[in-house]
């Protein structure tokens, strides 16, 4: 069983988050969703950068930070979608104690100086991604193995964005059981 952190997109915490938390939690992990937007939620993207941007990216990891440290001495396996895969990415490769990072359509800047002693990741990424280009992607995953990590990525040909939400247009049934069978693999594996 593992502890899993997961985080909202852009659009707040809503139905896909809470449907992934019973995902992970019908397969015996423990899951805490932290609302970083405190009771916000986005119809829109533009919306959701709009409430990102009001709270300022600082008082979100700030939010983030105070939501999982008390979790932290468990080992967790951090997870988020979009702008929440961003802000899980930043606090596991900060976190020595973390047993995995699941990033769901997104990804985030690596600091230079990151080192993560084989952390496994594993990505979820639409093919092609309107936020996520190819070269960014080849990027990342360069940067993500040069400071240590364990890195699989999974594309998913014509997909849309957020394909796993179900209540967005970007999704797409057959690409999200596909995402979700591997990532429950992954979660069960690191998870201990």
């Amino acid at each position: 069983m593992a502890t899993v952190v997961l985080f909202h997109s852009v659009h707040g915490y809503g139905p896909a988050v809470e449907e992934a938390a019973e995902r992970l939690r019908a397969a015996g992990h423990e899951v805490e969703v932290p609302d970083l937007y405190e009771g916000k939620v986005a119809d829109t993207v533009e919306e959701g950068r709009e409430l990102t941007e009001a709270i300022g990216r600082e008082e979100l990891l700030r939010r983030a930070v105070a939501a999982t440290a008390p979790l932290s001495e468990r080992g967790v396996v951090y997870a988020g979608f979009s702008l929440g895969a961003a802000v899980a990415q930043t606090l596991a490769t900060a976190d020595r104690n973390a047993r995995g990072l699941l990033l769901l359509h997104g990804t985030s800047d690596l600091a230079e100086d990151t080192s993560v002693d084989e952390l496994p990741v594993q990505l979820h990424v639409a093919d092609p991604d309107p936020f996520e280009s190819h070269d960014w992607l080849s990027s990342w995953y360069l940067q993500m193995r040069q400071a240590g990590a364990e890195v699989e990525v999974h594309h998913y040909r014509g997909a849309g964005h957020l394909f796993t939400d179900r209540g967005l247009p970007d999704w797409d049934e057959e690409a999200a059981e596909r995402a979700w069978r591997c990532a429950l693999d992954f979660v069960a594996e690191v998870g201990g």
